[in-house]
């Protein structure tokens, strides 16, 4: 079972203008009550190694539990919904306060109030 946080791999296939593709690290950002009931769909929010200081971007460290390998910026302007299939992998977590950093960010860009 996927958990919130998770960093994943993700088989996205050929990118589109400026969307993330290929195979791709990303974090799941779906509530965990959703993913207890085994999705078909989940939301996910694309990492990337290049960092460009976008205040949409929450930038996350390499540890023991995330299971990236440098430094990585969460694309929050970038979240999508992708197929559970597309998952090839689970690397960690990044835990519940990056989450929170993640789902606040989501919530400026879509301008809902939580």
């Amino acid at each position: 079972m996927l958990n919130s946080g998770d960093v994943v791999d993700l088989d996205l296939g050929l990118p589109h203008g400026r969307e993330a593709g290929f195979r791709h690290p990303a974090v799941v950002v779906s509530a965990q009550r959703i993913l207890g009931a085994d999705p078909s769909i989940v939301y996910v929010v694309p990492l990337t190694s290049t960092l460009r200081g976008f205040h949409a971007e929450i930038t996350i460290e390499s540890d023991d539990h995330n299971g990236l390998t440098g430094r990585s910026a969460a694309q929050c302007q970038h979240l999508r919904a992708v197929s559970a299939g597309r998952i090839v992998s689970v690397r960690g977590n990044v835990g519940a306060a990056i989450v929170a950093q993640i789902r606040e960010t989501i919530a400026v860009l879509l301008d809902i109030s939580v």
